[in-house]
Formats: C-alpha cells, sequence, structure tokens
C-alpha cells in the first residue's frame, strides 16, 4: 500500500492506495471541511448522531489502515473510499461540501487514469515537484530515486520481507549506515514533522540515499537473499556503501552532506539574492 497526502484548500488529506483505489482519512476530511481542532471527537459524535437519527453505523462503510501520523509513526486510522466519502460528507454541514465533492471526484479519477497507464503518475508527480518550485536538475534526481526506492521494495516482496513495518525496519537500517542517522531522527535533524523527508534533501542527499538503496538492491540480487534477516544484513551493507563514500567526500570537500536545510528553501533565497 502507497502512502500520500492530497491537499484541499490549504488542508492535508491523508490517503492510501487499497485494492487499486483511494482510501481517505476520515477524520483528515472531517478537519478540512469543518476547521474543528479536535476532527476526532466531532468524527465520533457525528458517528453517534447519524446512528441515532437514520439508523446507519457509519463505522460498516470504513475500513482501519495504517497512516503516517505527525509523529512519523503508523496508526490504524478510520479510511472510506470515494464512494463512502460522499455518504459521510452528506452528514457534514459545510459550505465546503460541493467543492469538496469535485474535488474529491477529480482525485479519484485520476487514479482510474493512473491505473490505466501508469506513466501518468510520474507525469503528475514531476509537475506537482514544477508547481512547487523545484528545479528541472531537482526533480530527475527525486524522480529517479523514487525508482529506485520502487526497484528495492518490489526485490523485498519477492524475497519474502513482510509489508510495511519490515519495510520500514530496513530502511532505517540502510540510512542509519548511509547517514548516521534512521528517517525519524534526520526528520528531526531538519525540524520536519508530516513533510516528505526526501523532498527536503538536496542533490547530494538524494544521490547518496540513492546509492544506499541501489548497492542493496544489488547485493540482494547477488547474494539471492530470502527473508527478512538475510535482507535486514543486505541493507546493512547497502547503506554502509553509501555510508563510506559519503564520509570520503566529506574529508576531501571539508563540508557534510547532511544538511538541516531544506533544499527549495535553499533555492528560493538564492533567487531572491540574485
Amino acid at each position: 500500500m502507497i502512502n500520500h497526502i492530497a491537499i484541499f484548500k490549504g488542508k492535508q488529506v491523508r490517503r492510501i492506495i487499497y485494492n487499486n483505489e483511494w482510501w481517505f482519512s476520515v477524520v483528515d476530511i472531517i478537519e478540512a471541511l469543518t476547521d474543528s481542532n479536535k476532527p476526532r471527537v466531532y468524527w465520533n459524535a457525528m458517528k453517534t448522531r447519524v446512528k441515532v437519527s437514520d439508523g446507519i453505523e457509519l463505522s460498516t462503510i470504513c475500513r482501519q489502515l495504517k497512516l503516517e501520523s505527525p509523529d512519523g509513526k503508523k496508526y490504524e486510522t478510520d479510511c472510506a473510499n470515494t464512494e463512502s466519502i460522499f455518504r459521510i460528507i452528506q452528514s457534514v454541514p459545510s459550505p465546503k461540501a460541493e467543492p469538496f465533492k469535485r474535488w474529491l471526484a477529480r482525485v479519484g479519477y485520476e487514479r482510474v487514469q493512473e491505473i490505466e497507464d501508469p506513466e501518468l503518475a510520474t507525469k503528475r508527480t514531476r509537475a506537482l515537484y514544477q508547481a512547487k518550485g523545484y528545479p528541472d536538475s531537482w526533480i530527475e534526481k527525486r524522480m529517479r530515486g523514487i525508482e529506485i526506492r520502487e526497484t528495492l521494495t518490489d526485490e523485498w516482496k519477492n524475497r519474502d520481507v513482510g509489508g510495511d513495518k519490515e519495510y520500514a525496519i530496513l530502511t532505517a537500517e540502510i540510512s542509519k549506515a548511509a547517514f548516521g542517522m534512521t528517517p525519524s531522527e534526520y526528520k528531526k535533524f531538519k525540524g520536519l514533522n508530516r513533510e516528505n523527508l526526501r523532498d527536503h534533501m538536496d542533490d547530494l542527499e538524494l544521490i547518496f540515499s540513492m546509492l544506499g538503496e541501489a548497492s542493496t538492491t544489488a547485493i540482494a540480487r547477488n547474494r539471492d537473499t530470502q527473508g527478512f534477516s538475510e535482507n535486514q544484513k543486505a541493507a546493512e551493507e547497502g547503506g554502509a556503501v553509501a555510508g563510506n563514500a559519503r564520509k570520503e567526500l566529506e574529508q576531501k570537500s571539508g563540508r557534510r552532506v547532511s544538511s538541516r536545510n531544506n533544499f527549495l528553501k535553499q533555492s528560493e533565497i538564492k533567487q531572491l539574492n540574485k
């Protein structure tokens, strides 16, 4: 399952691909529609109200799926697909309801298109980065990094590594060996919360991330690693390839590769100073 964040009128809505369709965080949608500072309380009260007034259990049209929370960990969260979200928002008195329905229909349709033509997902991702102001040279590295990451997770899947939890552990092993920090530690280092870590990396950080994951893939293939333990060893060694290269560069350049700065903000500052 792949996690994404969509934006509706400045509000983040977490979503996840499950059974080839988008499932959305219900509490995020409640917050986006109502501006409530306690969307979980609102959602629980709404379920009770609808059950009493209409005799409908809204929980039955939801599914608990793991989404990333602000602390970087994944928790089971009430999620609903497009059809069920339309039913839920009927019970939310909000002037944003109609614009949200149109937004939801568009987002859902985009996923259908992407299933039929996978290249569209890549094009949309590239266009999103361009709209955010990232330069083409950075986007090329980021897109290549996404491909390398997908190749690695495909290898793990084929080598009997069990799902998102074990993927996260192996990713942490690579990052620790490559940068001396796990992804959660790296996010704290950069002062990030829910943001995507790699979207805030500069060129060198992306390059060493790619090297660590590509090396891990190569080691796993060459050794035909099977199961979590063997792939954990490959992850440590693949990350170490990147880590050793990083240390050598730092020694010769006199500059640390890992940066607290947000790459996009750095670029904006440079533009302003021109």
